[in-house]
C-alpha cells in the first residue's frame, strides 16, 4: 500500500473517530459473513459502529487523542466499536453479544475509557457497572431523600397539631346542644350624646 493510500485511510479513520473518547477494540475474525451481518445489525439498533482496521493505520489515526491508548501493543485484526449512550452499555452490549453462541469469535479484546487502556478482563468488570439511567436515578435518591425526609419531619407535627385542634372543635360542638355561638361581650361603653 502506497503512502499516498495510507495518509489518505489515516485521515479517513481520523475523521470518522473525531470527538470519540471511548471505545472497545474488538475480534471480528472468525465470524460467517450471516453472523457478522447479524452482529452489526443489533449493534446499529444500539446505536453502536464497527469498523474494521489496520491497527497500524488506526494507531497513527488515533496518535494523540485519548484513543490512543487502545491500540498501544495490539497485534492481528481487529475492529472498533464505539457509541451507545456511554462506555458502560457498550461495555454491556459487546459482552452480552460475546456470550451468544452464535457470535462465538466475537470477543473484546480491551480498549480505552477515559484515556486509560483497559483489557479484556476489565472490559467485563466495567459491563457489570451500573448505566448511565441507574447512576442518575440513584444521585436524584440521593439528593431527594433528606428533603422528603425534612419535609415529613416539618409536616408531621403541625399534622398533628391540626388534629388535636379539630378534635376539640368537635368536642366542643357536642358540648354545646344549642348549637349556637355565644354572644360575644365587650367592654366598650356605648358613646355619650354631649350637649351643646
Amino acid at each position: 500500500m502506497s503512502k499516498y493510500v495510507k495518509d489518505l485511510i489515516t485521515n479517513e479513520l481520523r475523521d470518522r473517530l473525531h470527538g470519540v473518547e471511548d471505545a472497545l477494540v474488538v475480534n471480528l475474525v472468525g465470524l460467517q459473513a450471516n453472523s457478522s451481518s447479524r452482529l452489526r445489525k443489533e449493534l446499529r439498533e444500539k446505536n453502536i459502529q464497527v469498523m474494521v482496521v489496520k491497527n497500524s493505520l488506526a494507531a497513527r489515526a488515533v496518535a494523540g487523542t485519548s484513543l490512543a491508548p487502545a491500540f498501544e501493543g495490539m497485534t492481528g485484526s481487529a475492529a472498533i466499536c464505539f457509541g451507545g449512550e456511554d462506555i458502560v452499555a457498550l461495555a454491556k452490549e459487546v459482552t452480552r453479544l460475546a456470550k451468544d453462541k452464535q457470535f462465538e469469535a466475537f470477543q473484546a479484546r480491551g480498549g480505552v475509557m477515559s484515556g486509560e487502556r483497559l483489557s479484556a478482563a476489565q472490559v467485563e468488570d466495567v459491563s457489570k457497572w451500573p448505566s448511565r439511567e441507574e447512576q442518575l436515578s440513584l444521585l436524584v435518591g440521593q439528593i431527594l431523600g433528606p428533603g422528603s425526609r425534612l419535609a415529613a419531619q416539618l409536616l408531621g407535627p403541625g399534622g398533628a397539631l391540626a388534629s388535636q385542634i379539630a378534635s376539640r372543635a368537635e368536642e366542643e360542638a357536642a358540648a354545646d346542644p344549642g348549637g349556637e355561638a355565644a354572644p360575644v361581650e365587650t367592654n366598650e361603653a356605648a358613646p355619650q350624646e354631649t350637649a351643646q
